[in-house]
């Protein structure tokens, strides 16, 4: 069996210490590969990167504007936030213009991904929600359009509820994947997430950038979760975080979201391109580093605006004396020239 190429280096001074493997894809609005480095039809789960296809009904059957929805909640809908006060504020806002209060998330309790919001709630004595779930915007959206539709909101995450069969529909569709293929699973938040290639995760981004650009209910509906998450990024992740980071600097001219297990997708919207990212072995950090990367080979952005984004790409190792031990870094043959 073939491997996949080395996507990320860990290095202990000038020795290769440990490594992580992976799966690059870019493909344009012709369907075709700008870009590719390992096997591109290896099937995966987009898990988060999910979400904003799985609100696209929240805004074509108009439950957001009847509903009263606003830009910011509607980005929450397809973040992965670190269940920050501004993150919880918003969750409870929908659910509240939705006629239903916390205990409608079935995501499951969770720690807020941000220490600090984290060690307050262990301070006060609480324990977690299901509104600190990285997930609850993307539940209370699908809270909001089952109300909307009147249908039930206690069986909303089950692979059968109508709700999850729209969006299988449509995932399906955008991916330019047979649902028949699509394998069902539950993800971390027990919502129904679907396996897809890589290629075709890159391409479902690549047409929701192109749909984007239509005046057509479906393309309003597209270029209106762009914006959102462009004006709000704070929603779309976090404190810290990358996706927000990214996107603090783009605007909605680049879309990156970040889903478990080691997957990253991003949709370029002027150049109506996609891309998707996969790491083998499922660790988080070495996907930033590919995108960062990524993101500076397309010259989109300027020196200014990645300037603050550099340690995503490649970053010094410390030790618990704050040495300097090593670097993490692109592997220097992936993504060695420009492909945009």
């Amino acid at each position: 069996m073939n491997c996949n190429p080395i996507l990320v280096e860990v290095l202990r001074g000038d020795v290769l210490e440990s490594f992580h493997r992976g799966v690059v894809c870019i493909v344009d609005q012709d369907e075709k590969l700008r870009y590719s480095a390992g096997d591109i039809e290896q099937v995966c789960y987009p898990r988060s990167a999910l979400k904003f296809f799985q609100q696209i009904p929240l805004l074509t059957s108009g439950a957001a504007d009847a509903l009263g929805l606003s830009e910011e909640e509607i980005a929450i809908t397809c973040g992965s936030h670190n269940g920050e006060d501004m993150h919880v504020k918003a969750v409870d806002s929908i659910l509240r213009k939705a006629g239903l209060d916390r205990s409608a998330l079935k995501c499951g309790a969770q720690y807020p991904t941000h220490r600090k919001t984290a060690n307050a709630l262990l301070v006060a004595g609480q324990k977690p929600e299901a509104i600190h779930n990285n997930c609850s915007g993307k539940h209370a959206g699908f809270l909001a359009y089952c109300v909307f539709r009147g249908w039930d909101t206690v069986d909303y995450i089950n692979p059968q509820h109508p709700l999850q069969l729209e969006i299988r529909k449509l995932v399906s569709a955008f991916h330019k994947y047979p649902e028949a293929k699509l394998h069902t699973a539950l993800d971390g938040c027990s919502a129904p997430i679907f396996s897809i290639p890589v290629y075709n995760q890159a391409l479902g981004y690549m047409y929701l950038a192109k749909f984007a650009k239509e005046d057509s209910e479906l393309g309003k509906a597209c270029k209106r979760l762009i914006d959102a998450a462009g004006a709000y990024p704070m929603m779309i992740a976090g404190t810290g975080r990358y996706c927000s980071d990214l996107m603090a600097q783009s605007g909605s001219r680049i879309i990156g979201k970040t889903g478990a297990e080691g997957i990253y997708s991003l949709a370029f919207t002027e150049e109506v391109m996609g891309a998707c990212i996969k790491v083998d072995d499922g660790k988080m950090l070495p996907q930033y580093n590919v995108a960062q990367k990524l993101v500076r080979q397309s010259g989109i952005l300027s020196e200014a605006q990645l300037t603050p984004l550099d340690a995503y790409e490649e970053s010094a190792i410390t030790n618990f004396n704050k040495f300097e031990t090593g670097t993490l870094r692109v592997n220097p043959e992936i993504l060695s020239t420009p492909w945009l």
